[in-house]
């Protein structure tokens, strides 16, 4: 994998550009695609976004989302598009498996392929050029220093503003979390100095949700959070009939792993939602405690030192009962006591 700034004497040629990220992007997924799509429409490219599945509805204000692709319902263009692209942007995830069924399409790709991530062990080989760098706030971060370090400042609108800043705040904690570095600050001021009105992008991510979503919230704290004070660990586990009670979308779940590390005392909290084709695993962590070393050997994961997912294909049942056993082996490991 080529470094990063050796394509940006090549973007001075219009090309036909495919933008992608994770499957059900989050702000700083989405944020950092359309940021960039704005950008390299403005450089004459032609650019379409494409996300591997549907995203939470509260991303649909973002200027450009309207006309992303999502491929499980636009299989056939979308691979038309793929298959006809000189470039391949591939953005906030570290192999081409966390793009579920778009993987193949990708990997079949002749198009140069450009990885711009901050998750730990990216697969480089399958990319021509890219960076990766786990010290990065977000994706959006990356995508700020791509379009600055390209000379293209001139380009940073108040719309491509916005998408940075959703991703921004959605991969910080809104500035909470350690990655919120002093180069994140800078970044958010010179968003702000374009007009950007940050107050209406938190509205939108954090105040748009239904009725029943917070109610669901209640229930879950209330009756499916276990917490084990003795490791120092908290545990939300959702069900299928869960999720269809309250009605939950795309999107509804966002942030609710959050919660437990609001408890004085807790290290890591765990949360796992029972999903029609396997179980959802997200972990977030304080301090010394790296969930990312914990998903990658128990869950099929990865991520980030202090925030990361992983998956199973047990039962709902099985694999929090797996959770409770390798908690309990591994406490003094991952420093939980």
């Amino acid at each position: 994998m080529l470094p990063i700034h050796h394509i940006y004497p090549k973007l001075a040629t219009p090309a036909n550009v495919i933008i992608t990220t994770h499957q059900k992007p989050d702000p700083d997924a989405l944020g950092s695609s359309l940021a960039l799509s704005q950008v390299l429409l403005a450089l004459g490219h032609s650019v379409t976004v494409i996300s591997p599945t549907n995203w939470a509805a509260f991303l649909d204000w973002m200027p450009g989302a309207e006309a992303v692709l999502n491929f499980e319902i636009t299989r056939e263009k979308s691979a038309s598009l793929i298959n006809a692209a000189d470039w391949i942007f591939c953005l906030d995830f570290n192999t081409l498996s966390r793009t579920k069924n778009l993987a193949p399409v990708l990997e079949q790709a002749t198009a140069a392929k450009v990885l711009i991530d901050h998750h730990q062990q990216p697969a480089v080989e399958s990319f021509a050029y890219g960076i990766s760098d786990i010290t990065k706030s977000s994706t959006c971060e990356m995508i700020y220093d791509f379009i600055i370090e390209g000379g293209w400042e001139n380009l940073l609108t108040v719309d491509v503003a916005a998408c940075l800043y959703a991703g921004l705040i959605g991969d910080t904690g809104s500035f909470r979390f350690p990655a919120a570095s002093a180069n994140v600050h800078k970044m958010a001021a010179h968003l702000k100095e374009t007009g950007l009105k940050h107050t209406k992008v938190h509205e939108h991510i954090y105040d748009n949700f239904m009725e029943s979503r917070l109610r669901f919230i209640g229930f879950v704290l209330t009756s499916r959070m276990e917490v084990y004070y003795e490791y120092n660990t908290a545990l939300i586990y959702i069900s299928k009939n869960d999720l269809l009670r309250y009605d939950i979308k795309t999107g509804d779940t966002e942030g609710l792993v959050n919660y437990p590390l609001s408890i004085g005392g807790i290290k890591m909290a765990a949360i796992c939602i029972d999903r029609d084709e396997e179980r959802k695993w997200s972990f977030r962590s304080k301090g010394n405690v790296d969930v990312n070393t914990f998903a990658r050997r128990f869950f099929e994961g990865g991520g980030h030192f202090n925030a990361a997912g992983g998956r199973s294909s047990a039962s709902l049942e099985e694999t929090v009962k797996t959770f409770k056993k390798v908690l309990k082996e591994n406490a003094s490991e991952f420093q939980l006591i």
